[in-house]
């Protein structure tokens, strides 16, 4: 009889799974379509905070489990024996014009106060920044709390780790013990219509691509709303598009070609680097724009983690301990703005 059963082999069922296993649970992972896929099974993998400004609950949990990001990963590598594809390489934005220089150099100071000491952000001449960059003042903002990993070798890892400690992956299986659903946009969906007719949570396709450009010690990159990940492999991912609107899920087209170009553009490294596979996916967006943790509105008794949307894998660590704390110690850690209730208002 296992003590947990999580539906949903993505980041956050495979981050949890990994939190109970570690506090002695025994745990089954149950998902038809297999480990990481969906949403989780992307190319870019950029674990970035929010600008140090304007604090709320919301960025100080994400600095705390970008924060957590190094235990987390370099423990479940070394148990599965393989890397997850996480470093801590920080992260470069061009700044574009005078304004954006004052306000950047404005945020470096309160960042020292907000990100506890542990993490620079500065403005350096893009020269400096290790990853050439198009910079129209010559400057860029270089912050040192921006991680990276690989979505699909992270996963993997996690669910080696997993098996290594005896917990099960199963394509189906019967539930046993407490429930907790991290099904993705299919669960998210299921709730839809209830509370007045409330859109509770909807599907935003993104789409990205990978590049054979092996710039995997250098820090990524953030301009012109692209994502630039330089992964340990020697490929770069790049992305993203948030499409509400589509007529297919899972095929890219012009809109990922855009994307492509303007990485090429902002990153000369990338000009001639081939293609070489391309993604589109659906991600689960809560009506809260936050992760939902907590009771499961539909099923009594039982638990949900959804919405990562597009910062699953930078809230895995700490959405695992918040679970873990509540279904096996009863502890309710999470915050009033990540509980279901919070898209139901």
């Amino acid at each position: 009889m296992r003590d947990i059963t999580i539906f949903g082999a993505g980041a956050f069922g495979l981050a949890i799974a990994w939190a109970c296993t570690a506090r002695g649970a025994s745990v089954r992972v149950i998902d038809p379509n297999g480990v990481g896929k969906g949403a989780s099974n992307g190319l870019v993998g950029a674990l970035a905070p929010h600008v140090p400004e304007n604090w709320n609950d919301k960025k100080e949990i994400q600095f705390q489990s970008l924060d957590m990001a190094d235990a987390f990963w370099s423990e479940a590598a070394e148990v599965a024996g393989q890397d997850a594809g996480f470093a801590r390489l920080g992260r470069v934005q061009p700044l574009m014009d005078d304004r954006a220089v004052e306000l950047a150099r404005a945020r470096a100071e309160s960042a020292k106060e907000l990100w506890k000491g542990r993490y620079d952000w500065t403005v350096i001449p893009a020269d400096d920044a290790g990853i050439p960059v198009a910079s129209p003042t010559g400057l860029v903002i270089h912050d040192t709390l921006t991680a990276r990993m690989h979505p699909r070798r992270a996963t993997a890892t996690l669910a080696e780790a997993l098996r290594r400690k005896g917990a099960e992956i199963l394509p189906e299986g019967e539930a046993e013990g407490t429930v907790i659903h991290a099904t993705g946009i299919a669960g998210l969906l299921e709730l839809n219509g209830l509370a007045g007719q409330k859109t509770i949570g909807s599907p935003v396709k993104g789409q990205a691509a990978l590049l054979d450009a092996d710039l995997r010690d250098c820090a990524q990159v953030f301009a012109e709303t692209v994502l630039i990940v330089p992964h340990a492999d020697g490929t770069t991912g790049v992305g993203s598009t948030s499409e509400r609107d589509f007529d297919a899920p899972d095929t890219t087209d012009e809109q990922l070609d855009a994307v492509i170009a303007k990485a090429r553009a902002v990153c000369p490294a990338l000009a001639d680097a081939p293609v070489i596979d391309r993604w589109a996916g659906l991600r689960p967006r809560a009506r809260s724009r936050a992760p939902m943790l907590g009771a499961h509105p539909l099923h009594d008794g039982q638990y949900i983690a959804n919405g990562g949307f597009k910062i699953g894998f930078g809230m895995a660590p700490i959405v695992a301990r918040m679970m873990a704390d509540l279904v096996l110690d009863g502890r309710d850690t999470i915050p009033d703005l990540f509980k279901p209730e919070a898209s139901f208002r």
